[in-house]
């Protein structure tokens, strides 16, 4: 019996290593499909409603994507606004931070015996690496670029086309089971768009706590902080961090001392307990039952796999892998080990 078992567990193995691998040198096509699936899925109710108006499909598909570029326009607008009042202050910002670099050097130098000199080889090595980023930087844009108009036109022919693919999808299962394949879609399209909407919510209530937060402990550019902060939050645990992370380097380039960062520390606390015990609980609510081990799991795998879009993708699809399984009788025990035993708490606007 050792045999067959073993056999067995290095079948799974390889398949494992068959799936991961061509996830990972398939991100160009996958990332955009993946965030095109999950942004028609938000906004499948609204263009329904457009067609329940007498809209032809195409015309209500079409203003949906408007809607969506409408958006992610605003959103750009408002991060050149805070970055063009940022780049006012980017000769003080530069001499603070000067000034901050030289006391750190000096900082080494006494500690650790590392002298200027060779510290400033160190520092001028990697400014040739910087240099090379910077010049990858284009690239990189013209690559997003080009990933988001093909996510645009994704998500207009997932709304189009959507009974086409849905009945792709039941003839695919057996006829005795498409009933559970027509729940567990129903169940995909409920999550998804709970999750974005409450997401996109919370964004905008921490833009309102951070700004309030940052603008009275004195920090330059508040309102930048309190954005970046919050489109960070869709990185979970990560996000939050990074941004905060940067509002005290901020502060200490432009010269604020102990109090200013001690009350940076302060303001992430509280809004963290906010958030953690109110925002989430009432305006995210718990309908991505994952707990909290294979949350962990699933980002450090997304940023391996596809970098930072996997990190932004990893808990929506795990949550659709959730469903999936709970719908299937083999896989049901793996559902329920990524599930989480927390009850679902209604939203604020949901009926008790």
């Amino acid at each position: 019996m050792q045999k067959p078992t073993v056999e067995r567990a290095v079948m799974v193995l390889f398949f494992l290593f068959l799936v991961f691998t061509g996830l990972y040198f398939a991100k160009p096509f996958l990332v955009p499909l993946c965030f095109a699936g999950l942004f028609a899925m938000l906004f499948l109710p609204l263009c329904r409603r457009f067609e329940r108006k007498g809209i032809s499909r195409g015309v209500a598909t079409l203003f949906c994507i408007l809607i969506l570029l409408s958006v992610v326009a605003g959103i750009v607008m408002l991060i050149t606004w805070q970055v063009n009042d940022l780049t006012s202050d980017l000769g003080n910002v530069q001499q603070k931070a000067k000034e901050l670099m030289k006391q750190v050097q000096d900082y080494i130098s006494r500690t650790f015996g590392v002298g200027r000199a060779e510290q400033d080889k160190i520092i001028e090595e990697q400014s040739k690496n910087t240099n090379g980023a910077i010049a990858g930087m284009g690239s990189y844009l013209f690559g997003f670029l080009v990933d988001f108009i093909l996510m645009l036109v994704y998500t207009f022919l997932f709304l189009h086309a959507r009974n086409h693919l849905k009945k792709f999808i039941l003839k695919l299962v057996p006829a005795n089971a498409t009933s559970t394949a027509e729940d567990a879609m129903t169940n995909i399209q409920k999550v998804t768009q709970q999750y974005l909407t409450g997401l996109s919510l919370m964004i905008v209530c921490l833009w309102i706590l951070y700004s309030i937060g940052f603008s009275i402990v004195g920090l330059n550019n508040a309102f930048f902080f309190a954005i970046l902060c919050g489109l960070l939050e869709t990185v979970p645990f990560v996000g939050n961090l990074t941004g905060n992370s940067l509002a005290i380097l901020m502060a200490l380039t432009q010269g604020g001392g102990a109090d200013m960062i001690i009350g940076i520390l302060i303001t992430y606390g509280l809004i963290q307990f906010f958030q953690t015990y109110l925002l989430e609980p009432l305006v995210v609510g718990a309908e991505v039952n994952i707990n909290p081990l294979f949350t962990i799991i699933a980002l450090v795998l997304g940023e391996l796999i596809w970098g930072i879009p996997g990190m932004v993708l990893a808990i929506p699809l795990l949550a659709i892998v959730k469903i999936i399984c709970d719908h299937i009788e083999p896989l049901k025990p793996y559902g329920f080990l990524i599930g989480s035993n927390k009850k679902k708490k209604k939203r604020f606007w949901q009926k008790k």
